[in-house]
């Protein structure tokens, strides 16, 4: 429980400092991206750790089921509810009560500032599948706080 405190405190406080540095309104988008790109680099950290006794994945479904299974309970302490897809390498990954956003009111008023709280677990998720072998765009959306979906495009190579 103390530790799952810590990663929030630790997550509000660097979207606080990243939002501090790239002050103003047109640098929105550069806070996104950078606290994207900090997701990244944990996200391919934590896959080397999560997978080393691993057997191999056999397609990219087994490599999302990991994801929402393995990886997203050890990172937030519950797994995905919900993972969609179309079998053409778009996948929908839900999670009704996510814990990074469950800090801010469920009112409509806080919707702008939810893409600053999910940039860097787009990143995370990201950059694991980065070190699996897969490219993709990694978007997330939300609509009623704290649910939000995460939406991955695998690119095919």
């Amino acid at each position: 429980m103390a530790d799952e405190a810590l990663f929030q405190f630790l997550h509000s406080e660097i979207i606080q400092y990243v939002n501090s540095v790239e002050s103003g309104e047109s640098e929105n988008g550069r806070c996104v991206s950078k606290l994207e790109s900090m997701g990244f680099r944990v996200g391919q950290g934590l896959i080397e750790r999560f997978t080393k006794d691993t057997p191999r994945f056999k397609d990219e479904l087994d490599f999302m089921k990991f994801i929402c299974k393995d990886f997203w309970t050890s990172v937030f302490k519950k797994q995905i509810d919900n993972l969609r897809t179309n079998h053409q390498g778009i996948y929908v990954l839900q999670d009704n009560k996510f814990r990074l956003l469950s800090q801010l009111s469920s009112g409509k008023q806080y919707l702008e500032h939810a893409p600053k709280f999910l940039a860097f677990t787009c990143g995370l998720v990201r950059g694991a599948l980065s070190n699996l072998g897969v490219k993709s765009i990694v978007t997330a959306e939300v609509s009623v706080m704290p649910a939000c979906k995460f939406q991955v495009m695998i690119q095919k190579m």
